[in-house]
Order: C-alpha cells, then sequence, then structure tokens
C-alpha cells in the first residue's frame, strides 16, 4: 500500500474534499510519517518501520472510527495514551475542521508531536504531557470533550477509567479493541456503569482491500463522573474497578 493509496480510504470515509484539499491531506499525512520514522531512530516512538505498513496499521487503522456518526458530530476530541500520535493525528490531518487534544505520559513523545504538527501546518492539534488520572481532574479538561478515541494498551475496565472523566454528558468513548474483546468488555460493565457510561454496541469496521480484524466498542456517556474518579496514578491499572 502507498501514500496515495489512502485516498481509496478517503472516498469511504469522508465526501466533498476537493481534489486540492486531498492532496494536502496526502501531503502531511506522508511528511508526518516521513518525520516519525526518522526521529525513531532516536526515540522509540513505533515498532513499525516499513512504510507500507506503517500506512495499513497506523494511517488506516486510526482512521476506522471515523465512519460512524459518533465521530461525524464530535468537534472536540481527546486520544488518550496517543504514543506516536495514534490516531489523533491521522484523524486531525483527515478532519481539520475537528479540533483535537492528544495526551500521553512521556514528555519526548509530546514534544515530537507537537514539533511535527507545527512544521507541517496542522493547526488542529495540541498534545499534552501527562497522566490521564491527573489531567482528567484539571477543570478545563474534565468533562471538556465530545468524544473520546484511544488505541492505548489496558483493559477496558482500566481504559474506560482513564477516559470517561474527559467525555461530556451527550458524548463518547470509541475504544480500538481486537476481535477477541467480548470478555473483556463483560468484566468492564460495572465500570463503565461507575464512570457515568453505557455501552451502546461493538463495531467491526472494515475497509474495502485491507483484512482488518479489529473492534471499536462505542461507550455512551449518561451521566456525570463522580469526583471520586479517576483514582489516584497508577491505582486504575493495578485495581481495575470490578
Amino acid at each position: 500500500m502507498s501514500i496515495n493509496e489512502i485516498r481509496d480510504i478517503f472516498d469511504t470515509l469522508i465526501t466533498g474534499i476537493d481534489e486540492t484539499g486531498i492532496a494536502q491531506r496526502v501531503q502531511r499525512l506522508e511528511g508526518y510519517m516521513d518525520g516519525i520514522l526518522e526521529l525513531n531512530q532516536h526515540i522509540n516512538l513505533t515498532a513499525i518501520t516499513d512504510r507500507t505498513e506503517f500506512i495499513r496499521k497506523h494511517y488506516a487503522d486510526s482512521l476506522l472510527c471515523a465512519g460512524y456518526p459518533e465521530f461525524r458530530s464530535a468537534q472536540s476530541v481527546i486520544d488518550v495514551g496517543t504514543g506516536g500520535g495514534f490516531p489523533g493525528v491521522p484523524l486531525a490531518i483527515v478532519f481539520p475542521e475537528k479540533e483535537f487534544v492528544l495526551i500521553d505520559s512521556l514528555n519526548k513523545r509530546i514534544r515530537i508531536i507537537n514539533d511535527l504538527c507545527a512544521k507541517l501546518g496542522i493547526a488542529n492539534v495540541r498534545a499534552v504531557h501527562g497522566r490521564a488520572e491527573e489531567l482528567a481532574r484539571r477543570k478545563e479538561m474534565r468533562e471538556s470533550f465530545d468524544l473520546c478515541v484511544s488505541r492505548a494498551v489496558a483493559n477496558m475496565s482500566t481504559l474506560s477509567e482513564y477516559c470517561l472523566p474527559f467525555v461530556k454528558v451527550g458524548g463518547c468513548f470509541m475504544a480500538y479493541k481486537g476481535p477477541d474483546c467480548d470478555r473483556e468488555l463483560t468484566e468492564a460493565e460495572n465500570a463503565v456503569r461507575a464512570l457515568g457510561g453505557r455501552v451502546d454496541r461493538i463495531e467491526s469496521p472494515s475497509v474495502d482491500g485491507l483484512d482488518f480484524d479489529h473492534r471499536i466498542i462505542v461507550i455512551s456517556k449518561e451521566k456525570n463522573t463522580m469526583s471520586k474518579f479517576p483514582r489516584k496514578a497508577g491505582t486504575p491499572s493495578k485495581e481495575p474497578i470490578k
């Protein structure tokens, strides 16, 4: 898969973008990939160094949520545990009308994301350093986003405690997961309810020509998260809500 084949993915996700708009998006996607792969020689940003696999596993995968109404209607999006900027940066490049905040606990990654976005003219991304448990207690961030997305590696109970406190009532949390997420989700149902959420559905997104076997868990935010959540840093992973 080449960078230009991302255009085929556009056709299934977005409409009404002229050729100039698509070309600019492709150029920024290519520039971000080049920057990440170059800097990856000095700091661990991704285990994927083959360009074809990068496009497939970082770009196409990141865009999987974009076909659903919860993403389409959101104006403010937070990406929790963004790592090298995924899924937040690809989504921000393709949808410049939306505002994105990306958070990660490693400051080196955050600096790289902000620097690359500034260099490439990606103006709708702000990367913030900090742990989710601490940032979600900031007044300006708590229950301030229409949508939270995350590809972070954590069980659903822990991930929900990281993510749902950022989401407005009426908003949504979309978790990227593998095909064997049913049991994990069943074990997290009490946690989701305790945090003010409700499991809406599990989606199995697909893109023509790609053999993805992924799931997106869609959780609606129905009530305010109680002030005791999230618990102090480290507790959600050590003692998931049962």
